[in-house]
């Protein structure tokens, strides 16, 4: 069994597909490879990212396949489901062969895979543009937390430059230890370890306030209807909710 190993990046997955094409080789998984368990019978392969090899795959996806499947293949990696990188290279190798048509195939595995995974990390980013909450700190920047189920904080974070473009703020995805940075001109991502969460200082927020006394009172007692809001805000997100303690 031949496994290729990578560190993790976007462009270090593009970089296995095109040592793949250009090695004539199938490998059986691609593993991020920090998660890899060494197995004696495998054939472990370490392959280092080139960004310039990167960028050959990424243009050649764009330009043979379409620019659709292109964000497939991305929002797929940032799904992080389960050898999401080997159905990848199966979904490229496929596009390569039947080009724009490649997502009309809809009864083909390698084509629904990718598919079901792109549509996972869409929804969730459509819930998380309206679940996410702020809160103020002491030194004027506003902070959210969040546990996505997939790595969608680089896809929200334009959502919030745009709506949110006169504030600073960050984004941090608990999880994973990441961050996106906004400093009323850029945007940047980076990592947060676990000891600067406890040095981080809220304030008074009156908007937190109006929130809660907002949500409490907009509620019609007789028309509540605690399936239906599960189904529209599910309760694995409820933790960083400001609303959670009037939730149903």
């Amino acid at each position: 069994m031949i496994n290729y190993l990578y560190d993790g990046s976007f462009e270090g997955l593009l970089t296995s597909i095109y040592e793949a094409y250009y090695r004539h080789e199938q490998p059986d998984h691609i593993y991020y490879s920090d998660y890899i368990q060494v197995n004696l019978l495998d054939t472990n392969i370490q392959i280092t990212t080139d960004s310039e090899k990167a960028a050959k795959v990424y243009d050649s996806i764009g330009q043979k396949i379409s620019h659709q499947a292109l964000k497939n293949v991305y929002h797929a990696y940032l799904s992080e489901l389960n050898d999401i990188e080997i159905k990848i290279l199966n979904y490229v190798r496929l596009g390569f062969k039947k080009g724009k048509e490649v997502d009309l195939y809809l009864s083909d595995d390698r084509v629904l895979a990718i598919h079901t995974a792109a549509k996972k990390v869409t929804r969730e980013c459509h819930l998380m543009v309206g679940l996410l909450r702020f809160k103020q700190l002491e030194n004027d920047i506003y902070y959210a937390q969040y546990k996505p189920d997939h790595n969608i904080t680089p896809l929200i974070s334009g959502h919030f430059v745009d709506r949110f473009s006169d504030q600073k703020w960050v984004i941090h995805d608990v999880k994973r230890k990441y961050a996106a940075v906004y400093d009323q001109k850029s945007c940047i991502f980076t990592d947060i370890s676990d000891e600067m969460v406890p040095l981080i200082s809220y304030t008074s927020d009156n908007y937190e306030k109006l929130w809660k006394n907002y949500f409490t009172n907009i509620c019609i007692k007789e028309r509540t209807n605690p399936k239906l809001q599960k189904h529209n805000m599910p309760v694995r997100y409820w933790e960083f909710l400001t609303e959670k303690n009037c939730l149903i």
